[in-house]
């Protein structure tokens, strides 16, 4: 695995924290409801692994066979 790739992998969760705590601040604070900011969630998650796809040095796996 390449560094980047590593890093990538090791921030995920704080990122995701980060995200969560973040929403239930707003939440407590009254401005938005959590229910209407769960989806965030799930964003970030999904741009996180991207983010690990696009620095990982090996091809996605189901690819064409040779």
């Amino acid at each position: 695995m390449t560094r980047g790739a590593l890093y990538a992998q090791a921030i995920r969760g704080p990122v995701v924290l980060m995200t969560v705590g973040a929403l239930f601040a707003l939440h407590q604070s009254g401005h938005i409801s959590f229910a209407r900011t769960w989806p965030l969630i799930i964003i970030v998650f999904g741009l996180v692994k991207l983010f690990e796809r696009m620095l990982s040095p090996y091809p996605p796996a189901g690819g064409p066979r040779r």
